[in-house]
């Protein structure tokens, strides 16, 4: 299907008599219901429906009328989308995952219900029915063939769940999105529920187990859309100072764990996420010794499509694009050339927990704080404010064959420390946290005991205005712990966070009411 036209895309006649505007599209997504919108990380969101949606909302809330839906999608989208429909309080339910500043303002001000959850649990939630009915999907496809079958665009997600799972279905055929996507994709249509579930066939990076694209009952298309945008991606700004020696830290561990026979020459599958720090060890990767290297991730950066350019990595296996505006643009002037070495799957399938284990993956994480024994905090703020979600961290962590966590060593300008004596909030156990990173050095936890992984912290991580300070905390915990398996004061624990001072204030002015609100909580 080679045509930037989008009606010249829409080939299924009983689909091409669906075709209606934005407008009218939204018209038929009545309040209250659950929306399966696609779209993952800025690639592949629909671009008309749901700004148009959110300006139907917009209306019906000066005319005092309530008008609010959940939202699903794969991951992340644009503004477009969350913004839009954030704006005019417009989103009941939001969920896995979100990046949207007006979206994580109301969801941290309690306007907004949040559900934050590992990725590649969705698609089976949703499936078993934990999540409630999925009432419509707005999905943006590249084009519809003769038979009704659809050619996904630049990310897959949840869109083939959406699409079997929603009543009603809407389509966005896009005409910006490159006709060359056509075939990159690789849509499972092998999984199920317990007890009928079979092993994923899937032993190397590159295998390919399903089609090219999406099926659907036509008679569940109730409106198809035809837009001509492109995807919304940010620029990633340069590595700095800090993101190269955290870079560094991390090949220096690849090429002494392959000295050590624990790696092959080539490493195994590469898995990172978003962000410069991850960006700028993919850079590192051009320049290092290793050669033949594959990934098996969910979003595929600047970093990977420099890699695959170089010949340094043959095959990168995601669900979605997440690229800067120039790498965009690199790449839809020269699909053809990285369409052998990319494959597109479902999120379920990109982030699966069974396929991950197999195929024993390099994982490489941010974070927002790590404790000195090795729990690590990814998305909230003093404990209590999401930031984003968990995304697919958590799925790649625990299954992992070797688990790294990467991070600046403060923040805030150096305010405050990322090494703390205990994260605020929880989102990998020490259990699963094999290696942190920061730019002072690399803590390999792998094999110590919880007293013995708090001095590696301390010393290889922390950051040396905060490192006395931990380690008179350590130091004290060992004296007057309760417990000495994993010393801690806990009446100081969370000392090192910002504002700490100030929360104390507050619950103290809070305990002062205690009466009254212990009322309230009754009535």
């Amino acid at each position: 299907m080679q045509t930037n036209n989008a009606s010249s895309r829409i080939l299924c006649p009983h689909l091409r008599g669906k075709i209606m505007s934005a407008e009218e599209a939204a018209a038929l997504i009545p309040s209250g219901v659950n929306v399966g919108m696609s779209g993952f990380t800025g690639a592949g969101y629909p671009k008309a429906v749901p700004s148009t949606l959110a300006k139907r909302i917009m209306d019906a809330n000066l005319h005092g009328k309530k008008f609010k839906i959940g939202v699903w999608t794969g991951a992340s989208t644009a503004p477009e989308l969350d913004g839009a429909l954030a704006m005019v309080d417009g989103v009941e339910m939001r969920l896995p995952y979100q990046s949207d500043p007006t979206c994580r303002k109301r969801i941290n001000a309690g306007e907004m219900e949040y559900i934050d959850i590992h990725l590649s649990h969705v698609a089976q939630f949703v499936w078993g029915g934990f999540l409630g009915k999925l009432d419509v999907a707005v999905v943006e496809v590249a084009g519809i063939l003769e038979d009704g079958r659809l050619i996904p665009s630049s990310s897959v997600g949840n869109n083939k769940t959406w699409l079997d799972q929603a009543d009603k279905i809407i389509l966005e055929v896009n005409a910006w999105q490159n006709p060359h996507l056509e075939g990159m994709h690789d849509i499972y249509y092998g999984t199920a529920l317990p007890p009928h579930r079979k092993p994923i066939p899937i032993v190397k990076t590159d295998d390919r187990i399903g089609e090219p694209y999406y099926r659907i009952d036509p008679n569940n298309v109730i409106a198809v859309v035809e837009t001509n945008k492109a995807d919304r991606n940010s620029p990633f700004t340069p590595p700095d100072a800090n993101s190269k020696l955290i870079a560094g830290h991390i090949l220096d561990f690849l090429q002494h764990e392959v000295k050590k026979g624990r790696l092959p020459a080539n490493l195994l599958p590469l898995q990172s996420g978003v962000g410069n720090v991850a960006n700028a060890v993919m850079a590192g990767l051009q320049d290092g010794p290793f050669e033949n290297l594959t990934a098996y991730t969910e979003v595929l950066q600047d970093g990977m499509l420099d890699l695959i350019k170089c010949g340094k990595l043959t095959c990168a296996s995601a669900t979605s694009f997440s690229l800067s505006p120039a790498a965009l643009e690199e790449l839809n002037a020269d699909l053809p050339r990285f369409k052998d070495s990319i494959i597109l799957r479902p999120q379920e399938i990109s982030n699966h927990p069974e396929v991950i284990r197999r195929l024993g993956v390099i994982a490489m994480n941010g974070l927002i704080e790590a404790d000195i024994y090795g729990n690590v905090n990814s998305t909230h703020i003093m404990g209590t404010s999401i930031m984003n979600g968990i995304g697919g961290s958590g799925d790649f962590a625990r299954n992992a064959f070797i688990s790294i966590f990467m991070t600046p060593s403060s923040a805030k300008g150096g305010s405050v420390s990322c090494i703390v004596p205990m994260v605020s909030h929880v989102d990998h156990t020490e259990h699963d946290v094999q290696i942190i990173v920061t730019e002072q050095g690399l803590a390999d936890l792998r094999g110590l005991a919880p007293k013995q992984r708090a001095k590696v912290v301390i010393e290889k991580c922390a950051h040396p205005n905060f490192r006395p300070a931990l380690r008179e905390y350590y130091d004290r915990a060992l004296r007057y712990s309760p417990g000495r398996h994993t010393p801690h004061l806990l009446d100081e624990a969370y000392t090192f966070l910002p504002n700490w001072v100030a929360n104390q204030t507050a619950r103290a002015a809070w305990r002062d009411d205690a009466t009254v609100q212990a009322d309230a909580w009754a009535k």
